[in-house]
């Protein structure tokens, strides 16, 4: 998978933008930037303690030092304790609000990218970015700048005060520092690459779980348990190994640069030892302990850099979604409800450069209130044609209009309101009956309202039948539901919407004889004085349509009333008797 362009960022650019969600919230930083600094001042307070205790101890045999030095020690961990608390709170607030933030504007942006964008992507990667790449953000913002910024001041506070102490022995100690800077830099580099590749594999695991979970009575149906494991074990194994060379490259990292430090340690040994005639007890043992608590800082600013790259790889991932250009909508026009005329001129779409055109030059009007239906093989372009309408797509030649003017002149949710939609693929959510029919922008009508919507699709049968009526809830997408019923749902909702404009996409193709037989009263009443596209298998649920318009292989073959087509004997009339044959009992032909 080639990177995105959002790929080559910088990490400073990253930061900067991440930091710029922070920004809002600096008054809770402040306040965990001044914990941090008073634990950092506490680090170096326990061997700047050692030197008055020692030299008081066993030189001068000072009581009042002695008497002082516990009293002392106990302030230090109570300062030090009340302030990591502080910190570390107030670091947890700042980022489960910037992971809030992110998360709303993540999913924000999800309801607004056009439907192509769906099409291209695995839903698995985009639930990976809402809650993987978010929670490694969490870390990169709280953990890992909270180490940054307690572990960088609680260096420099020890460093101060072994110059101090001592500048000969501190300049020996900073002679492996150079050296330590670039191993860091260029272990950052690995773990950034390394934690992208994790990115995209945990996508990998998320998708291939989220089909099976999807697909599970497909998969028990067909014995594919197997292949989905095998499938499954794949992504999980590429997902382990690059977390391997992670956690080997963190590993390593951290014992090198811990080697480098102790080489420095030992030369500052070997010259404090040969020093000691200039030093006082107290001097060399709070030298060497301050020089010693150095060492769990350096290791875990060495640390810090799995968690601080995988940060930046997530917010890379994160924001490279973000700047993803949303369904264009540039319309400015509104109308309260439109006439209905529908007219298309020249059409041509494709979905990608490599499968060329699936709509060659299409045009046909359609007069308000009238039902136009469209028949044809399968890929033939009458979803595809229906899908431009309420602009899921946009024509790459043509226009498309609405009572004379562009549907690209319409506000984009002004379009839509015009539109209603029942496809052959129902959606419904994990919510009662009630609300699944008032969705959305329905969500103010009435209990009459909607129960008027659901007598007239013929569901208020089943629904009065189930223990809670209304408020049963239908499961993950009405899994609780027969097929019958959830298409009489989404025929209420269409119903309740009262549009102008109706699109049934084999809205009929999931009932039953008898129910069939309701629905198609109910819609005979809902088509009167509505413009009405009808997409159909079944021929015989068309022959009222005002007009049929006959496709095959993206072009317009044949269009006119179920009468006219059938005596023209041509494409129409072949898939009528085909379908005739097909739907017909042998003994009722002999008789």
């Amino acid at each position: 998978m080639s990177p995105s362009p959002a790929t080559q960022t910088s990490a400073g650019q990253l930061y900067k933008r991440l930091l710029g969600y922070v920004k809002p919230l600096w008054k809770a930083f402040i306040i965990a930037a001044i914990g941090m600094a008073f634990v950092a001042a506490t680090e170096a307070g326990f061997p700047a303690l050692m030197k008055p205790m020692m030299d008081g101890t066993f030189v001068d045999h000072d009581p009042k030092i002695i008497q002082l030095t516990p009293i002392v020690l106990i302030a230090l961990f109570l300062v030090r304790g009340t302030a990591s608390f502080v910190s570390s709170y107030w670091m947890a607030w700042v980022a489960r609000h910037v992971i809030k933030k992110l998360r709303s504007e993540i999913f924000n942006h999800l309801l607004r990218l056009p439907v192509a964008y769906f099409d291209a992507t695995p839903s698995g990667n985009l639930l990976s970015k809402l809650l993987y790449d978010v929670e490694q953000v969490a870390q990169a913002t709280t953990d890992s700048i909270t180490i940054l910024i307690r572990d960088t001041l609680t260096v420099i506070g020890l460093l101060g005060f072994l110059f101090y102490t001592s500048w000969t022995l501190a300049v020996i100690l900073l002679l492996g520092v150079p050296l330590v800077a670039q191993l860091i830099r260029v272990i950052n580099k690995r773990f950034r690459r390394y934690s992208t590749r994790i990115q995209t594999s945990m996508g990998d695991v998320a998708q291939i779980a989220e089909e099976t979970i999807e697909g599970q009575r497909v998969v028990k149906a067909f014995g594919g348990q197997d292949y989905e494991h095998q499938r499954f074990d794949v992504a999980n194994e590429d997902n382990r190994k690059l977390q391997m060379k992670m956690a080997t490259t963190n590993a390593a990292a951290v014992p090198v640069v811990q080697f480098i430090a102790a080489m420095a340690s030992a030369g500052v040994i070997y010259a404090a030892l040969s020093m000691l005639e200039t030093l006082s007890v107290g001097t060399f043992v709070s030298f060497i302990a301050a020089m010693m608590l150095l060492h769990q800082p350096m290791k875990r600013l060495t640390a810090v850099s799995a968690n601080l790259q995988k940060g930046i790889a997530a917010a890379d991932s994160i924001f490279s979604f973000i700047d993803t250009p949303i369904e264009e909508d540039r319309g400015e026009f509104e109308i309260a409800r439109a006439q209905g005329r529908v007219s298309y001129r020249d059409i041509r779409f494709r979905y990608n450069d490599e499968k060329g055109d699936v709509l060659k030059g299409i045009s046909f009007d359609i007069q308000p209130g009238q039902t136009v239906a469209f028949v044809g093989g399968s890929g033939s372009g009458k979803s595809t044609l229906v899908n431009l309408l309420p602009r899921f797509y946009d024509v790459q030649q043509g226009q498309i209009l609405l009572d004379d003017r562009d549907i690209r002149d319409y506000r984009l949710a002004n379009l839509r309101t015009q539109v209603s939609l029942v496809s052959q693929h129902i959606t419904l959510f994990n919510d009662s009956i009630a609300n699944n029919i008032a969705y959305g922008s329905l969500g103010d009508a009435s209990r009459e309202q909607v129960m008027e919507a659901a007598e007239a699709a013929h569901a208020i049968e089943f629904i009065r039948e189930l223990p809670e009526g209304f408020e049963t809830l239908v499961g993950e997408n009405g899994v609780l539901l027969s097929g019958g019923q959830r298409q009489r749902l989404a025929i209420a909702r269409a119903l309740l919407k009262d549009s102008p404009i109706l699109i049934l996409d084999e809205a009929t193709s999931a009932l039953d004889t008898q129910s069939e037989r309701y629905i198609q009263e109910a819609l005979e009443r809902l088509m009167e004085n509505r413009t009405t596209l009808v997409i159909a298998h079944r021929l015989s649920t068309i022959e009222k349509a005002d007009h049929i318009i006959v496709m095959d292989n993206g072009t317009l073959v044949e269009a006119g009333t179920h009468s006219e087509l059938l005596a023209k004997q041509g494409y129409y009339a072949n898939l009528y008797n085909m379908q005739f044959r097909e739907e017909t009992p042998p003994n009722a032909v002999n008789e």
